[in-house]
């Protein structure tokens, strides 16, 4: 009796001195379409230091906010703004909401359109030139692309209205033509000729002309620009090591990888 409860106490003992990564339980990422490459580099950075498995879905933010409003479970959800992941904070998802990154907009021109930041809202403004955007509601890409709409109105009144007239809704929506596996959508809506000007984050824009090097990337001019700030959130009644994944996005490792894809990481320190 007495080594039955030596046993007990001891392999009490020694359960709680495992480190935690070997009892760690699979992970659910839930990310925004743009942190494709580089939150799926994080999340194999954290795999392989903490032995746990995370399976990853990347899609807009806002048709991943609703999945979630329909019930899926995600352990954390990293969007391309604060509003989804504020949203469901709201309503009692989790909280709270941190800021992780931040991007900014800029446009992707086909190579033969005579453009420069200095022209970039007269092109814009041509009846010839076909804009493309994302889908506003559902990828806040197009939302940041209605907010600069906004901005041209304020130089000059009627801008607004003929740029998100104009503009062509052809990526981030639940009917969005989807790109062939392996092709960034960005590259290969433009690839495809389907406009002439695409107006996307500018780390999309350095993917596309990876997979498109003719692309040309225009900056847009300072009282166009619009920043965008990403939040993530991590679901009430997730384990730990939810935790210990959302703390390794916003830890110097974790943002070391998404300043490599061109995202504005804050959290990396001085040399």
């Amino acid at each position: 009796m007495k080594i039955l409860k030596t046993c007990i106490v001891l392999g009490t003992f020694f359960t709680i001195l495992m480190p935690l990564s070997v009892w760690a339980q699979p992970l659910t990422l839930y990310a925004a379409g743009s942190l494709k490459a580089a939150l799926g580099d994080v999340a194999d950075a954290y795999e392989k230091k903490y032995a746990t498995s995370v399976t990853t879905k990347f899609a807009p933010s806002g048709l991943l906010r609703k999945a979630i409003e329909k019930g899926e479970k995600p352990d954390v959800f990293a969007s391309a703004n604060m509003g989804h992941p504020g949203t469901l904070a709201a309503a009692g998802w989790g909280s709270p909401v941190a800021l992780f990154s931040r991007n900014q907009l800029c446009a992707l021109a086909q190579p033969n359109l005579d453009v420069t930041t200095e022209t970039l809202l007269n092109t814009l403004m041509s009846p010839d030139v076909r804009l493309g955007t994302s889908t506003p509601k559902a990828d806040p890409s197009g939302d940041y692309a209605w907010e600069l709409f906004e901005k041209a109105d304020r130089i000059k009144t009627g801008n607004f209205a003929a740029l998100s007239a104009k503009a062509l809704q052809l990526t981030g929506g639940p009917d969005s033509a989807k790109a062939p596996d392996g092709l960034n959508p960005y590259g290969w809506v433009m690839s495809e000729k389907k406009a002439d000007v695409f107006l996307t984050y500018c780390t999309n824009a350095v993917l596309a002309k990876k997979q498109v090097p003719a692309l040309k990337i225009i900056r847009i001019p300072g009282e166009l620009s619009v920043g965008a700030d990403y939040g993530l959130i991590v679901r009430d009644g997730s384990s730990v090591e939810a935790w210990r994944l959302a703390m390794f996005i916003l830890s110097p490792e974790g943002q070391k990888i998404l300043g490599e894809y061109g995202f504005e990481a804050a959290a990396i320190p001085n040399p």
